[in-house]
């Protein structure tokens, strides 16, 4: 009897030393490699309650390279469920799409990653810091791995929350050389189009001089 009590305590310990050194099925890495899976995906909400009427600002971002940006004072900017049409800011709603290079995605997602992301030990140990009037929030789906928290990340991660923010900033841009609206024509293929027009017409020229 007293073996088997042995045993079970053998395997207790093994399996606790086994969870404490990140072993096995008791720890998963929250910081892995990210690839241009076209699965992986990211979404941000951002606003700023100190300025009147308060602008919002959601960025959509897919491991394909397509990101949608969505601004405006309506809730539905943030809340595709809004439904108070009454409300004098619902038509203030703009929404664009746009292709941006999947290298650059898998960039932006792994320097999210890198932050601490998927970090549930990260989370659970963090301390609640003043956000006078700013909100960022991030649901995301990269490498098999999710995080969909409607707290404000500004009041749990200032360091990650500015990155949201940051992310925020560049792809609400449209001024960006690498970014394309979609249905835009690709003016590097028409610029690679008109040499090889003229190219051709050169080399027809030769020919007519020739003969």
């Amino acid at each position: 009897m007293k073996r088997a009590w042995k045993s079970v305590l053998a395997c207790c310990a093994a399996a606790g030393l086994a969870a404490l050194g990140g072993c096995g099925l008791f720890w998963d890495d929250p910081y892995v490699a990210v690839t241009t899976a076209p699965l992986n995906w990211c979404e941000v909400h951002y606003y700023n309650a100190r300025f009147e009427p308060v602008r919002r600002d959601t960025v959509r971002i897919s491991g394909t390279g397509l990101v949608e940006v969505r601004t405006g004072t309506s809730r539905r900017v943030s809340d595709s469920f809004a439904k108070s049409m009454d409300d004098p800011t619902w038509d203030d709603y703009n929404t664009q799409q746009y292709y941006v290079d999947p290298n650059h995605v898998r960039e932006v997602f792994q320097d999210l990653v890198n932050a601490g992301l998927f970090d549930k030990d990260k989370i659970l140990k963090s301390t609640k810091y003043p956000s006078p009037g700013r909100f960022v929030a991030v649901r995301a789906a990269i490498e098999g791995k999710t995080f969909s928290e409607p707290h404000n990340v500004f009041e749990s991660d200032p360091d990650l929350a500015e990155r949201l923010y940051n992310l925020v900033r560049e792809f609400r841009r449209t001024t960006l050389g690498r970014k394309r609206p979609i249905n835009a024509p690709d003016r590097a293929a028409e610029e690679e189009k008109k040499s090889d027009e003229k190219k051709k017409d050169g080399e027809e020229g030769k020919e007519e001089k020739t003969t």
